[in-house]
């Protein structure tokens, strides 16, 4: 059975790092469980594997930390879910772009809850919502911005990283970069999409799309 945690207040970046990385050695060891765990964190910024300086724009506004998931430019902070997801990908059939895609349908299966159309994007990581209440592109496409970022590193086919849904955090916060390198689209939370959602609602949703798209 897939252990679930919830962490309440903020929980320090360097802290989750630490914490993952020994789970994910406890699982492959059969030690421990696989574990999906809940937290929030005081605002900073994260760096992937892809990530590409000049996408950095202002470097001392929060605290940058560099980690190996994959993956580019990520704010975490307040009012945004983020899911540390420490799973076998070994035993889910080693395939890790149909893990990805796992993941992405679970975010999607998620915000369905609450009646909202989340999309994939090729060449675009993460899940995105049309806004055509807002002026199209230069090029006539309509705009899109990003309600979920997803970015995950394997280790003896044990998962860490995660993903991220904004739920109602700052989002000027996302200024001080590039999220994900894309330029031409925006950000956008449950909340800025008018919806009255709180953490534990989406909590809930989450582990309810989880048993769903997982049957655990």
């Amino acid at each position: 059975m897939v252990e679930w945690e919830i962490s309440d207040g903020l929980t320090p970046y360097p802290d989750a790092v630490a914490r993952m990385e020994t789970r994910a050695a406890q699982i492959a060891a059969g030690t421990a469980p696989e574990l999906i765990w809940l937290v929030e964190h005081p605002p900073l910024y994260t760096a992937g594997t892809s990530a590409k300086p000049a996408d950095l724009v202002d470097p001392d506004r929060f605290p940058v930390f560099e980690t190996k998931r994959g993956g580019q430019y990520t704010y975490h902070g307040p009012g945004q879910r983020v899911v540390y997801v420490m799973l076998d990908v070994g035993k889910r059939g080693r395939d890790v772009r149909c893990f990805v895609r796992d993941l992405e349908a679970w975010v999607i299966a998620t915000l369905e809850q609450f009646n909202i159309q989340g999309e994939i994007r090729p060449g675009r990581v993460g899940v995105w919502v049309e806004r055509p209440e807002k002026p199209a592109l230069p090029d006539g496409s309509p705009r899109e911005d990003k309600i979920a970022a997803l970015g995950i590193r394997l280790r003896k086919w044990i998962s860490f990283h995660g993903i991220s849904i904004n739920v109602e955090p700052d989002l000027e916060h996302f200024g001080g970069i590039v999220p994900c390198g894309i330029t031409g689209h925006g950000v956008t939370s449950l909340v800025d999409l008018g919806l009255p959602v709180t953490m534990a609602d989406v909590d809930v949703a989450l582990r309810q799309s989880f048993g769903d798209m997982f049957g655990e």
